[in-house]
């Protein structure tokens, strides 16, 4: 194993993260926006409430709902990507179809509203991991979002939004303490949700797999979790290999502690925000 790491150039541990790193507010304009780094890996995720509810939707609708959208810029790999001009293409569909279910999965859309969110997920640089690093800073929006929507009065407990006449007549919204915002806040979204990749190379298990690591992978697996240890999504194959389901087990543990340390870097960065 020492052979096949010197062949790689590996700088990190099997087990050990690439350092998560968020500056919040990096846009001014969203209701909440997150430049988010993990290693090399880089993605802005923006949050905004849009102007209604998707047409699908009934006029009396007491639930909200969260889409998102994922796109690499051109710049962000090491040969141009070109703009997706006439629409998300398949593999791009795929991720944010992917980000959009797991951020649906960890909201409660009733508890939320008639609101409807929108993320979008900007690669700027991709060095690996830019599906799992969209999800975990797509969350780190959202959560950032709904409690600012909740201290405006945008996003409120069932028992507090208006009927339609109030609306038509003026109403404004009531204004709730910091101990009703946190407990509401906490039923709109109950858990954290992060999103981490790992690998299987040479039977070792690795954690966040960079380009070089996913590029070398005999397995490679992305593992979506809410923090109440819930999984949203497991997504594994064998790149021209198989895997045991010791294996599995073991590439599941390994997430575990990878999804552990982004739970808690999304709960001390979201501390004291508002």
């Amino acid at each position: 194993m020492a052979k096949f790491k010197t062949e790689l150039n590996l700088s990190r541990a099997s087990d050990e993260m690439r350092t998560p790193e968020v500056t919040l507010d990096f846009t001014p304009n969203a209701l909440a926006s997150v430049l988010y780094k993990q290693g090399d890996t880089v993605v802005l995720a923006c949050c905004t409430k849009e102007a209604s509810l998707p047409r699908w939707f009934p006029r009396d609708a007491t639930k909200g709902w969260v889409h998102a959208e994922y796109s690499l810029l051109p710049g962000s790999t090491d040969s141009r990507f070109r703009r997706e001009r006439n629409g998300a293409k398949g593999r791009t569909q795929e991720i944010e179809r992917l980000i959009a279910r797991s951020l649906r999965a960890a909201v409660d859309l009733e508890a939320l509203g008639p609101v409807a969110l929108n993320v979008d997920c900007d690669v700027l640089n991709a060095d690996g991991g830019t599906r799992c690093a969209s999800i975990t800073a797509a969350n780190i929006a959202l959560r950032l979002a709904v409690r600012r929507l909740i201290a405006r009065g945008d996003c409120l407990p069932v028992d507090l939004r208006p009927t339609f006449e109030q609306r038509k007549e003026g109403w404004t919204p009531p204004q709730l303490s910091a101990i009703e915002q946190a407990n509401h806040e906490a039923a709109v979204l109950p858990h954290d949700l992060a999103a981490v990749s790992v690998g299987l190379l040479d039977g070792e298990v690795f954690l966040d797999l960079d380009y070089i690591l996913d590029s070398n992978a005999d397995v490679d697996m992305n593992v979506i979790k809410t923090s109440d240890g819930r999984y949203v999504e497991v997504q594994g194959t064998g790149e021209e290999s198989t895997f045991s389901a010791d294996e599995l087990h073991a590439l599941l543990k390994g997430a575990d502690a990878g999804l552990e340390h982004l739970f808690a870097f999304q709960s001390a960065t979201l501390k004291d925000a508002e």
